[in-house]
């Protein structure tokens, strides 16, 4: 159950920066902050239940790995973010070492 209040906390992580991103589109301020708020409550919360099980160092670097890959998935699906190899290529290296961590846990 760790790792599934792991994945689920991540996908919060992923949450809270697209939340402060929909804040600075006029009108919808308060929206993006109370998600931003929400998104990291949660994701902290989730992260705290699934270190009881999980080293810290592992849980961590798979928390914000998959927050990190996920923001920027939004990003470029519905910010126009670029799509530039060197992107791609750096993110496949968070994606990498949490696939290792995974592994070697």
């Amino acid at each position: 159950m760790a790792w599934t209040y792991l994945i689920v906390g991540g996908l919060f992580e992923a949450g809270w920066p697209i939340g402060l991103k929909m804040a600075e589109t006029p009108g919808r301020g308060l929206t993006g902050w109370l998600i931003a708020t929400l998104c990291m409550a949660a994701s902290m919360a989730l992260l705290y239940l699934a270190q009881r099980e999980i080293s810290i160092g592992t849980a961590y670097a798979v928390w914000t790995g998959i927050g990190a890959a996920g923001a920027f998935a939004c990003g470029l699906l519905l910010y126009g973010d670029p799509a530039t190899f060197g992107r791609f290529a750096g993110v496949g290296l968070i994606i990498s070492g949490v696939v290792v961590l995974k592994l070697a846990h």
